[in-house]
């Protein structure tokens, strides 16, 4: 079974109101993944999605909501912890790749979670590191 790692670019478009079709596609890998148990996430995700779901958004999740996104939509998904093999890694794609620093740690779990995808929409589609490829899940709706 294939494994994909979930940035938090998609989980920010389960609460997307305005965009169905990237709303419809959100939904639709998180609860894939979580009933196939086919999605891996890491500690940044949970921290990125529980920051913007419960500050930044025009309509923010209540506490009682938060726990529950947490409970049944992060905590199944959640694989990768901090560790310092995680932080060499990522200054090492930083340093190799030229991106950010948040960006090269979420590289980083993905690769050491064994996943061969990682679905964002915040590195370039279709770029290869190691046997991991970036995908968009989100590209075809962006050409309007």
């Amino acid at each position: 079974m294939s494994v994909d790692f979930i940035d938090s670019n998609v989980f920010v478009y389960l609460f997307d109101t305005e965009d169905h079709k990237r709303n419809e596609i959100a939904r639709t890998i998180v609860e894939d993944a979580i009933r196939a148990g086919s999605g891996v996430i890491s500690h940044q995700v949970v921290q990125e999605v529980l920051n913007v779901t419960t500050h930044k958004m025009e309509h923010p999740l209540t506490g009682e909501d938060a726990l529950g996104l947490l409970d049944t939509v992060l905590f199944p998904l959640w694989r990768v912890y901090p560790s310092q093999e995680l932080y060499r890694r990522t200054l090492e794609i930083k340093t190799r790749y030229r991106f950010g620093l948040y960006d090269s740690l979420i590289v980083a779990a993905a690769l050491e979670s064994g996943c061969f995808r990682l679905l964002t929409e915040d590195l370039q589609n279709g770029q290869t590191i190691g046997a991991l490829t970036i995908v968009n899940p989100f590209a075809d709706t962006t050409a309007r």
